[in-house]
C-alpha cells in the first residue's frame, strides 16, 4: 500500500510539473499563452495575409509602411525587451517589446517604437498584436483593424532564423 501511494504521489507531481511547464490554452477564447522565451531570437516575416479584410485595404501598419512591405522583414527580439525590426528595403526601427498575458482577449505581443534618447517608460503609444500561435520556431501574430461592423486582421507569419 505504501509503495502504491508513493507511486501515485510521484505521478501527480510529474503531471503538475508537465502541465505548468507547457503552453496553456485559454478555454474562454481559444488563445494560446506561451512563455516570453519563445519570442526571443531573430525572426523573419514570411507571409502577410488578411482575415475579414480586402487585400490592399490597409494602407499602413505600425505608422510605417503597407503590410506587404513587412514581408521578409527581420525582427530581432532580445530577452531584455529591446529589439529592432528591419524592412527588406533597409529601413530599421528600434523597439521595446513585451508580452501581455492578462488581456481579456488573449495573449498580446506589444511593442513601442524607440527613437534616439527615448526611454521605453516615457513612450506612451505602442502597438498590440494578438498571438495566434508560437511554438518557438514559427509564430503568427494578428493586428486588429476596426471595421464598421466588426474587426478584421492583418496576419503576420514569422519563421525563426
Amino acid at each position: 500500500m505504501k509503495t502504491s501511494l508513493k507511486v501515485l504521489c510521484a505521478l501527480m507531481v510529474c503531471t503538475l510539473l508537465f502541465a505548468n511547464c507547457s503552453s496553456t490554452r485559454n478555454a474562454a477564447n481559444g488563445t494560446v499563452n506561451v512563455s516570453r522565451g519563445k519570442f526571443t531570437g531573430t525572426w523573419t516575416v514570411t507571409n502577410v495575409n488578411y482575415e475579414n479584410l480586402v487585400e490592399g485595404s490597409v494602407q499602413s501598419v505600425f505608422d510605417q509602411a503597407p503590410p506587404a512591405a513587412f514581408i521578409n522583414s527581420t525582427w530581432q527580439l532580445t530577452n531584455s525587451g529591446n529589439g529592432m525590426y528591419t524592412l527588406s528595403n533597409g529601413t530599421s526601427q528600434s523597439i521595446y517589446w513585451s508580452v501581455n498575458n492578462n488581456d481579456p482577449s488573449g495573449q498580446m505581443f506589444q511593442f513601442k517604437k524607440i527613437y534616439q534618447g527615448d526611454k521605453p517608460k516615457n513612450v506612451a503609444e505602442g502597438y498590440q498584436l494578438y498571438v495566434a500561435s508560437n511554438d518557438g520556431n514559427t509564430m503568427v501574430l494578428k493586428t486588429p483593424v476596426s471595421l464598421g461592423t466588426g474587426t478584421g486582421y492583418v496576419v503576420y507569419t514569422f519563421a525563426k532564423k
